[in-house]
């Protein structure tokens, strides 16, 4: 079956999380990504995960999570022999995406403005953590860092728990995947004119725009972030309230499943309260409201208030833990994992593209590379003989 990016050849020269979580997408919407690593232990997330065992065969779970579908090349740019077959590379490829600190590139020699001499139509993707240019530009930065500079923190947790970084690394995650967005769109504008491009992503900048409910409530209307920890600011009662035998989530953000709640739950008046008969009101008396429906909802389990909630169209649901989310029918049902057999470490479960395309699905059809496993193809793809290759090997260039 035909891929929306077959044909199209990316150099991935990034490491950990954010570039590689970008060139997954490219990879599993069917580009042919060849990641390019440094040849003593390759991207530093080859080291990264719990299981040791894995670690120290250069296979960390970390670096599983994110590299299905790719090829690794080892390169050792500082050589000049190592540029010569990176320039080659880009001379017959369609992007280049790295993400090192900005003007890396340009020391070594090659940087957009030399790339775009040799392939005009290449398009070159710069992630970091603050962008290429700016009072921060040089600065270091990971996930946690750009967390806490960019508010996330700030507005986590409650009153009690405060400040409060999310349980995963968002900040790299987005940057990747806004990456990933603006590489298919300058492929979209390439198709039309011909040109390639320089794209700049920062961290900082992408994920701002997904806290804009809050971020307008600042700028627009003066309204400073509430510390609500499980409830939602947008209405109430939306959160995590307590039950017979555990918690679980309601979001009743509409006034018709508010009113459907109370009479489920046994408590018409309530909708006739003047602290909770509107929107407003209710979130204003949110912490007077939920011990009011936890005195209720303690008369039974979850599962019991889940299905009756649901069938009245009120969103609710249990509260998962990770082993148990991983398993849920859904998931399965969606192909949301692939069984991949992977040398070196055996057969596990990684992601599939999650955007279900009727006529160009995207799977995992490959494994995550060992490190250098497709260095001798990529340079015979690209001319070299196996006398020059090996002579590469012995000067530790590859």
């Amino acid at each position: 079956m035909k891929k929306i990016l077959e044909g199209i050849r990316v150099i991935d020269l990034t490491n950990v999380l954010s570039g590689p979580f970008a060139t997954l997408h490219l990879s599993l919407l069917g580009a042919e990504v060849i990641k390019i690593e440094n040849p003593k232990d390759g991207d530093l997330a080859r080291k990264l995960g719990s299981k040791s065992e894995f670690n120290k065969k250069l296979m960390g779970t970390s670096f599983l999570a994110q590299n299905a579908n790719k090829k690794s090349l080892t390169l050792n740019l500082k050589f000049p022999e190592a540029k010569e077959i990176f320039k080659k590379l880009v001379a017959v490829s369609d992007i280049v995406v790295e993400n090192f600190r900005p003007k890396v590139m340009d020391r070594l020699g090659l940087g957009y403005d030399t790339l775009k001499d040799i392939n005009p139509k290449i398009i070159y993707c710069a992630i970091s953590g603050f962008g290429q240019d700016g009072p921060d530009a040089d600065k270091p930065a990971y996930d946690q860092i750009i967390q806490g500079l960019s508010g996330v923190m700030a507005i986590n947790g409650d009153k009690r728990l405060n400040p409060l970084r999310a349980g995963f690394p968002v900040c790299d995650t987005v940057g990747g995947l806004n990456a990933a967005f603006a590489i298919m769109a300058a492929l979209f504008y390439r198709q039309r004119t011909g040109e390639g491009q320089f794209i700049d992503i920062a961290m900082l900048d992408s994920i701002m725009p997904l806290m804009g409910w809050v971020v307008s409530n600042w700028m627009l209307a003066g309204q400073p972030p509430q510390l609500l920890g499980n409830d939602n600011f947008t209405a109430a009662p939306s959160g995590v309230f307590r039950t017979a035998d555990g918690v679980m989530n309601i979001a009743a953000n509409k006034q018709e499943q508010w009113e459907d709640l109370c009479d489920l739950i046994g408590s018409p008046e309530l909708k006739e309260d003047p602290r909770f008969k509107e929107r407003d009101t209710r979130k204003a008396n949110r912490f007077e409201l939920t011990p009011i429906l936890e005195q209720k909802l303690m008369q039974n389990n979850t599962k019991y208030w889940v299905d009756l909630f649901n069938q009245k169209g009120i969103p609710s649901g249990e509260i998962l833990s990770l082993q148990d989310a991983l398993e849920q029918e859904q998931l399965a049902h969606r192909n949301t994992f692939n069984q991949v057999d992977i040398p070196e470490v055996g057969r596990y479960p990684l992601f599939n593209l999650t955007a279900k395309f009727s006529k160009t699905p995207g799977y995992v059809e490959s494994p995550p590379p060992l490190l250098g496993e497709h260095t001798n193809s990529i340079l015979q793809m690209i001319g070299l003989t196996n006398e020059q290759i090996k002579e590469l090997k012995d000067k530790m260039i590859i």
